[in-house]
């Protein structure tokens, strides 16, 4: 299409709008230098996330070694549980560490909670840590059975309602210290569910 009688730009314009205007000279080095500049700033950017990257890497996690102090065997009794029936036995043994040169004391406790969470009981049970005669020198660790009782009731003395519910066993190793006791071990929890009727 061909525009007929068309002006040109006034000089002034053409003038304000030529890069000698601003004080711009064309060289016909500036592609390359824009093309190396280009390639510097890539590598740099490159490098950054690459170094970036390695640091937000997490290090391979060591697996934890589980205390000498175990829970080695748990029963419940009876099961499914009617409250009203009788109370829940729940026998907890433990195995003990090979040295015991303190008077430790050993700590047993359950948490007992309904589905919701709005049933609670918590059970707990000290007692000294003794060591039958005759098993000093046997290469078997020593074990402990602790026995927690249970009512049905939770811990606003109403009595639990039909349902599952979850129990979390825990133990630890205590000792006199100038404060109370202190923790000196503590084993790894046994978890599960419970019915009560």
């Amino acid at each position: 299409m061909k525009i007929e009688n068309a002006r040109p730009f006034p000089k002034r314009i053409r003038w304000f709008a030529s890069p000698r205007y601003w004080g711009l000279r064309l060289h016909s080095s500036l592609p390359r230098m824009g093309l190396l500049w280009a390639m510097a700033l890539y590598l740099c950017l490159s490098v950054f996330v690459s170094i970036d990257g390695e640091a937000r890497t997490k290090p391979d996690r060591v697996p934890r070694q589980e205390p000498e102090l175990k829970i080695v065997d748990l029963k419940m009794d009876p099961l499914p549980f009617e409250p009203g029936n009788g109370p829940l036995q729940i026998m907890v043994t433990v195995q003990l560490p090979k040295e015991l040169d303190e008077a430790f004391i050993l700590e047993v406790t359950s948490l007992i909670s309904s589905p919701s969470k709005t049933s609670l009981r918590f059970l707990t049970h000290r007692q000294p840590v003794e060591i039958p005669q005759g098993e000093e020198g046997s290469t078997d660790r020593p074990t402990l059975s602790v026995e927690l009782l249970w009512d049905g009731q939770d811990h606003r003395k109403q009595q639990a309602a039909a349902g599952i519910y979850s129990y979390e066993v825990r133990t630890k190793l205590l000792a006199d210290g100038e404060k109370g006791p202190r923790t000196i071990m503590v084993a790894w929890p046994k978890r599960g569910t419970l019915e009560v009727k």
